[in-house]
């Protein structure tokens, strides 16, 4: 089994895959943060601008940067965000292109477990925020309540026991509550609080639940792409039934753990 690969390029593919549920997460996300309105933002590891986008229309900001190292997911997120306010940049998150203490909110959507050095972002994070500003970020339950994405590593461990060495759960365990107040403390914030976000994951039928799976982009995604045409319809079939159905639709739940705390 060869070392994880992940492709982030194409971001059309990746809002059919898992950007359908980042919006409804990231008003989940902003509602705890409860931040006052006509502040500045930074959104660090932005994608294709979901949460910018839900940042524009919930929290009132006077301006939001979204920061990427995906050129592909930041002309999407270019060509779907057309709010004056917003603007995006090709960066890292661990060389933040952005002055010290120069933001009023620094927030980071299911982004942080694929930075290479999680502590060193937001050690970034930390030092662009003005001082009290809110520093949070939220990333996916992979081991437990990210249904969409368990149903299929079980199903391909099951097939293949060396998958589990790319299976997210396995492979992030900053993806926990624990895990990411300990991130936080690391990089000196205050006030560290962690909280869970869930969101309902309905899909149409099954091949609203495959399809997305054949574009690549991700670490489940990518595997599917890696098999051979007969392993990935053992793969797929496997999980058309094993997954739970009512009327033709599948419903799942999508849980983030979200953390915060003040620079």
């Amino acid at each position: 089994m060869a070392e994880p690969r992940d492709t982030w390029e194409q971001g059309d593919r990746y809002e059919g895959y898992i950007g359908r549920w980042s919006r409804p997460v990231a008003r989940q996300f902003l509602a705890w943060l409860a931040e006052p309105p006509c502040r500045e933002w930074l959104d660090v590891g932005c994608g294709t601008g979901a949460l910018t986008e839900t940042i524009l229309a919930a929290a009132a900001p006077r301006a939001v940067t979204g920061v990427d190292p995906s050129v592909g997911f930041i002309e999407v997120a270019r060509r779907r965000v057309a709010d004056p306010r917003a603007s995006f940049e090709v960066g890292d998150a661990q060389a933040l292109p952005i002055d010290t203490a120069a933001v009023d909110a620094v927030v980071s959507g299911l982004a942080l477990n694929f930075v290479p050095d999680p502590a060193g972002a937001v050690a970034e994070m930390r030092r662009v925020a003005r001082p009290r500003a809110a520093v949070a970020a939220y990333v996916w339950d992979y081991a437990d309540g990210m249904e969409l994405i368990r149903f299929f590593w079980d199903e391909a461990v099951a097939l293949n026991p060396l998958a589990a060495a790319l299976d997210e759960g396995t492979r992030f365990p900053l993806c926990r509550p624990e895990a990411l107040r300990g991130l936080f403390a690391g990089a000196e914030l205050r006030e560290i609080e962690t909280t869970s976000l869930v969101v309902p994951a309905v899909l149409r039928d099954f091949d609203d639940y495959w399809r997305p799976f054949l574009g690549g982009q991700g670490p489940a995604p990518g595997y599917v792409m890696s098999l051979e045409a007969g392993e990935r319809e053992q793969l797929r079939e496997r999980l058309r039934r094993r997954l739970p159905r009512a009327d033709g639709s599948i419903q799942l739940s999508a849980r983030a753990w979200a953390v915060r705390g003040r620079a």
